[in-house]
């Protein structure tokens, strides 16, 4: 299989990786956003050491790139905190879709920062996916759930430009399991202080469900940087709006969630959006080998 398709299989499956996480931070209950990131970071850093002890992956970065682990590092750990605050506020489909945004602004940062190439189709995609939020975050003065929806929409941007770090390194030579190795010590070092002075004790069940978050999480990490390095964003990040489908089905099933009218108003804008894209990218791609 060429690597277009793997990337596609290993965001597909990262999609569903990361719906379960947030099943299961949700299920966590009652504990500080901070703290529910900690542990699910820690899961992803134990498995990713044992990952790259495995394959003898050495631990460091080649020269130039250590700007970019930080800035992958920053901008997924805000992206993290952003979307978990989301997970345990909104409806577990909306603030998946809020954080399914970072395709758009990982082709965005793509642009400015890589310099890949963006047509004016592209560029309108991009709009009708911010009027799309709009439906989801639904601004105004009475909505109870406004300041979670745009926290939730701040980690989508920040989770762009951690997957547009993520495509940089890999293209650069950066092995997947370092990167998320690197990923998750720093956000467990950024988060130990508060941990410290913060704690709250937990349950059994509730730390339970963390060490499971983290295990989705650390498939889901893999699952991504894998996707990312086989092929650029502009071809595959359709595929990870799969999460929304999953996350609905999940949040029915376990929470008796539904999300309400707009919420699947603006779904359909930002997926239809989505397919477009990736519509128009596929008959670009034929067009150049014609």
């Amino acid at each position: 299989m060429s690597k277009k398709y793997f990337g596609i299989l290993y965001m597909i499956l990262s999609a569903f990786c990361f719906a379960l996480m947030n099943v299961f931070v949700r299920l966590s209950g009652d504990i500080p956003t901070i703290q529910k990131s900690f542990f699910r970071n820690l899961t992803a850093l134990i498995f990713a050491f044992f990952i790259l002890r495995k394959n003898h992956i050495p631990a460091g970065w080649k020269k130039g790139n250590l700007k970019y682990f930080l800035i992958r590092s920053a901008a997924g750990t805000m992206g993290i905190l952003c979307n978990f605050y989301a997970v345990d506020h909104l409806v577990l489909s909306d603030a998946s879709m809020l954080n399914k945004m970072s395709p758009f602004f990982a082709i965005l940062f793509s642009l400015i920062f890589l310099k890949e190439k963006i047509s004016l189709f592209q560029i309108s995609a991009v709009a009708a996916a911010f009027f799309g939020c709009i439906f989801i975050i639904k601004p105004s003065f009475i909505n109870m759930e406004l300041i979670p929806a745009i926290v939730g929409f701040l980690g989508g941007i920040s989770a762009g430009g951690a997957y547009t770090a993520v495509r940089y390194l890999g293209s650069k030579g950066e092995k997947g399991p370092f990167i998320v190795f690197f990923f998750s010590a720093f956000s467990c070092i950024v988060t130990l202080p508060y941990l410290i002075l913060n704690y709250h004790n937990m349950t059994l069940n509730q730390f339970a469900f963390l060490m499971l978050a983290g295990l989705s999480a650390a498939g889901g990490q893999f699952s991504i940087t894998a996707a990312y390095c086989h092929a650029p964003a502009k071809e595959i990040s359709i595929y990870d709006y799969s999460q929304i489908i999953f996350s609905a089905v999940l949040g029915f099933v376990i929470f008796y969630q539904t999300p309400d009218k707009w919420s699947i108003l603006g779904y359909i804008i930002i997926i239809a959006s989505a397919v477009l894209m990736f519509i128009y990218n596929n008959q670009k791609e034929k067009v150049k080998k014609c």
